[in-house]
């Protein structure tokens, strides 16, 4: 598992320079990803960002780490509230992030860091997360490197017309489950293909779409990489799939589970770690029958700190209501906490050999944050190996089946009582973040517990 060949489509400073100055680029997307994973910030001209934003980055309101799906200022984060009058978050460029946005006509795009006043990393940001697991990381001479890979419901209605229907009884871009079918995919090639190929245009290398479990279903897998870039290449990719997708008069979805009656859409993440000379940390072979000698202890230790913590940190894999009605036996989305090798039905799937050896991990939806997501990974894993955690071996046969296994957390008001126990969460991301993310997870279950559904009117409207 080498790493990959320098990535075209990223942008120097200079380059950007010629760009802009031959007309090429007239805009830079400026964003910071928020508490849900979205993108926000600032489409700002590029003589501008070169003569202002480059220097002193850009200023954006506070509230933007502290509100919710509508963009409402939600009451109670210690951050920021209306009694400190919502002021203003200053957005640093990380220039190595800087990269053409080929799904906009003459666009680049830069990922910005959330900078305190004094200068330090904002802590509830989510890419400051992540970067606090990458430098405990660092402190034991260790890297990470991620891969995400995402499926979606590419759907017939473009998004006005979803909105417009309530969403419900939306058209799939197929009638029928197309998992590896070339003829469907085919169909949808249109969209699927314009989205490959303006993904890796734009420094976020792709390796290849597949049609998948449901009607409509579809998986684009990006390239591997260290695990800060990783999440920026997802957000990035999400947010140009959608575009992409919108532009061809179509939508897609990354809802964990969009239709009650259909799979769930995953975000299986496969992560590994290496050292400062680029040297694999978790090479070995796991036999077939599970036994786990012949992997480094490092590896272990990895895979027992991840199975000890995955219930106490699943706020951060699935991070809304929604998130918990993909996990139903069968479904190819994990009900128990195991690990087994080369077994789909486990929340933890060890695959590859030799130096590609690694962890999947299939808990999260495609709904779920990659920074927190990637942060709970490294931070469990770390536990782990401080404590030299056994994995003990590895399961055999059918996950679902086994009702003694530690589950996935049935609903997020489980998982927020798991998180508010977590002493190695409080220790891993401090009592700050844990009560910010406890907030954000309370805020999105008090919204949806407090609506009426379609199915409470259907069942109960005339005959209760």
């Amino acid at each position: 598992m080498t790493e990959p060949a320098t990535t075209e489509g990223l942008l120097s400073l200079e380059a950007l320079e010629q760009e802009i100055a031959q007309g090429r680029i007239d805009t830079v997307i400026t964003a910071l990803p928020d508490l849900f994973g979205r993108l926000v910030g600032k489409r700002i001209t590029a003589r501008f960002f070169l003569d202002e934003v480059v220097s002193h980055g850009m200023h954006v309101c506070d509230y933007l780490l502290a509100c919710d799906m509508e963009m409402d200022p939600t009451p109670g984060y210690e951050f920021t509230s209306w009694n400190t009058g919502y002021g203003d978050l200053h957005a640093v460029p990380d220039m190595a992030t800087l990269r053409w946005a080929a799904w906009q006509e003459r666009a680049a795009v830069v990922l910005c860091d959330a900078v305190a006043e004094d200068g330090g990393l904002v802590e509830v940001a989510p890419r400051s997360i992540l970067k606090r697991q990458l430098e405990r990381l660092a402190e034991r001479g260790l890297t990470a490197k991620m891969g995400s890979e995402l499926e979606f419901f590419l759907l017939e209605d473009d998004y006005a017309a979803a909105h417009a229907k309530g969403y419900r009884d939306l058209a799939p871009s197929q009638r029928y489950v197309e998992d590896y079918h070339l003829l469907s995919g085919g169909f949808a090639e249109p969209v699927i293909g314009a989205i490959r190929r303006q993904v890796d245009a734009s420094g976020i290398p792709v390796e290849f779409s597949k049609g998948e479990w449901g009607p409509g279903q579809h998986e684009i897998n990006l390239r591997y990489a260290p695990a800060l870039e990783m999440a920026d290449r997802h957000v990035l990719y999400k947010l140009a799939a959608k575009e992409i997708a919108a532009a061809h008069g179509k939508s897609l979805t990354f809802m964990a589970k969009f239709d009650e009656s259909l799979a769930g859409s995953s975000l299986h993440i496969h992560a590994s770690l290496w050292d400062a000379d680029d040297r694999a940390a978790f090479p070995g072979e796991i036999p077939l029958e599970g036994a786990p000698a012949l992997a480094s202890e490092t590896f272990r230790s990895f895979l027992g700190g991840l199975l000890a913590h995955a219930h106490g940190l699943s706020v951060l894999l699935a991070p809304n209501p929604n998130s918990y009605k993909r996990y139903r036996p069968g479904t190819f989305a994990p009900t128990g906490i195991a690990w087994a090798y080369d077994n789909r039905t486990a929340g933890f799937r060890v695959v590859g050999h030799g130096e590609s050896l690694r962890v999947e991990c299939r808990i999260p939806g495609a709904d779920a944050n990659p920074y927190l997501v990637y942060a709970a990974l490294l931070a469990a894993g770390l536990e782990g190996i401080e404590t030299g955690r056994d994995p003990g071996p590895a399961f055999l046969g059918d996950v679902y089946a086994a009702e003694h296994l530690p589950h996935v957390p049935r609903t997020l008001a489980e998982a927020i009582v798991a998180l508010e126990g977590s002493e190695m969460a409080r220790s891993a991301f401090g009592e700050p973040v844990v009560r910010h993310l406890l907030h954000f997870a309370r805020t999105e279950l008090g919204e949806v517990e407090g609506r009426v559904s379609d199915v409470e009117r259907a069942r109960y409207f005339e005959r209760i």
